[in-house]
């Protein structure tokens, strides 16, 4: 008669498992709580206790680690020394393994740290040949299938479930490793280092994308194990599946709309925002953004920090766009955006944030911790004879913020709380000026400018006063500040050092 051993925390589907391995004659061994619920079912169950001897002991952190379990695990049958070792010590091979193990993530701490459920999944997993063992409930169900169509579990399966076990594991201890880290437990004086000396990865495949960046690439997303992604939470309400770049221009987007308290409307195109505008509702700050540049913001993502009405989507709806992605629709909206097919239509909470950021390079990772935008005004110096109104001061904030989220070299021009002119990406600064005073077309006269870097010269700060610019936000520390402060003062220009540069790449 084939034996199970069933020892979970999570006991979805379990009673359910024990009964059908019950009707096709199997026996069932198990512990705990696991073993409460089963017989508490009506259906029969060895307590582990009885058949290794020794019952729970050290508060339930020594319960599966027995030979009789281990032995049992790792027992290859047509080994006559393993045959031998067995009978003389009583162990009877375990066909079946099913354990899900403490939700260390769910509240990390030493006692969420499961040892005896890793360590018979590692033995199950390792001799697979003769054991499946199953740690995903969603398993359940193929295996009852597989052992009733087949009357066992197939090769083949046992080693995709062993697969799966041994990345479990992995996942499971990346966390702990990575909650001592930011704990700063094994330094022992309470601080975690931002940057640790080892990075524990470990992801899942969530969701498998259109292409990639371009229909010949296959693409998907994955997730870090025991880590939030809104991406989880977000629901499609309609249009074609998601490629690579609408997740990766869809997620700049969504980033930069919540670094807005007002309702906010962000337009990308290829991960630089076209578009961007703050208003009293989110109609018009969408109305605002699309001014911006409108050629750009053709087939673009576009991102709103506000519910959806139906006068915001009849707005929307006639301009080609990628996605378009906000907390919530009204049952109005989503009928009109539902006459756009292709229209990919996301809602989701706003991003969970995280400490690091990951770049791919050859044979490892580029890492950095993540960009904040710091926009505490003490934190500003004034550095000019002229100096910003109070209306200036809010525009070079919004400002700021776009300059911070768009690709260096980054120019930014705005006014009244709308951007009007972005100049991205450039290799030198005077050519991003030129490109955002070009695109604003003389409707950023009186505004101001938001550069991510400071002028190596003064010919950007005067490109800024050509296109009418009144105030200007920039890092400083060039060698040449004073020659920039001087045309500054020359064109009446209030100007402000961060002292914090925003490059992004």
């Amino acid at each position: 008669m084939p034996l199970a051993l069933l020892s979970v925390y999570d006991k979805t589907g379990i009673v359910e498992l024990a009964a059908a391995l019950h009707e096709l004659g199997w026996s069932i061994v198990s512990s705990g709580g696991t073993a409460t619920a089963i017989t508490a079912a009506g259906l029969p169950a060895t307590d582990l206790a009885d058949l290794t001897g020794v019952p729970a002991i050290l508060d339930h952190r020594v319960v599966t680690l027995h030979p009789k379990v281990h032995g049992g695990l790792l027992a290859d049958p047509t080994k006559p020394a393993h045959q031998a070792d067995m009978a003389e010590y009583g162990i009877s091979p375990i066909d079946l393994l099913v354990v899900n193990l403490y939700p260390f993530s769910s509240n990390p701490s030493i006692e969420l740290i499961d040892i005896g459920g890793p360590a018979m999944v590692r033995a199950a997993a390792k001799n697979h040949h003769h054991v499946a063992v199953v740690v995903n409930p969603a398993d359940y169900r193929p295996v009852v299938d597989e052992v009733r169509d087949h009357g066992a579990i197939t090769p083949a399966t046992r080693r995709r479930l062993a697969r799966d076990a041994f990345a479990t594991i992995t996942a499971y201890d990346a966390q702990i490793a990575n909650w001592f880290d930011a704990s700063g437990d094994h330094l022992g004086d309470g601080a975690g280092d931002p940057l640790p000396a080892g990075l524990q990865l470990s992801l899942t495949r969530r969701q498998v994308l259109r292409y990639g960046e371009n229909p010949h690439q296959q693409g998907a997303r994955y997730v870090v194990d025991g880590g939030r992604s809104w991406w989880d939470d977000m629901v499609q309400h309609g249009g074609k599946e998601l490629s690579y770049l609408n997740l990766y221009d869809t997620e700049a987007a969504w980033k930069l709309v919540h670094r807005f308290d007002d309702p906010a409307c962000v337009i990308v195109k290829h991960a630089n925002p076209c578009g961007v505008a703050v208003a009293a509702d989110v109609t018009t700050a969408y109305v605002r953004a699309n001014a911006c540049d409108p050629v750009s913001a053709f087939g673009g993502i576009v991102a709103l920090n506000r519910e959806v009405t139906a006068e915001l989507a009849e707005a929307l709806a006639p301009v080609f766009t990628e996605v378009v992605v906000a907390p919530s629709y009204t049952p109005e909206a989503l009928e009109v955006f539902a006459r756009k097919g292709n229209l990919r239509v996301l809602s989701g909470p706003q991003p969970y944030g995280a400490a690091l950021d990951l770049r791919s390079i050859d044979g490892g990772l580029l890492v950095q911790q993540a960009a904040t935008v710091d926009l505490d005004r003490s934190h500003w110096r004034v550095v000019t004879t002229a100096q910003p109104t109070a209306d200036q001061l809010d525009d070079l904030a919004f400002a700021w913020t776009v300059c911070a989220a768009v690709s260096s070299n980054a120019i930014v021009y705005a006014k009244d709380g709308q951007a009007y002119g972005i100049g991205a990406g450039q290799q030198n600064r005077l050519d991003s000026a030129r490109i955002a005073a070009e695109r604003s077309a003389g409707r950023a006269n009186g505004g101001v400018c938001a550069s991510d870097a400071f002028f190596p010269f003064r010919d950007g700060l005067d490109a800024a006063a050509a296109a009418g610019i009144r105030a200007v936000i920039q890092p400083g520390g060039s060698v040449r500040d004073g020659e920039v402060i001087a045309a500054a003062d020359e064109h009446g220009i209030a100007m402000v050092f961060t002292g914090e540069r925003h490059f992004r790449h």
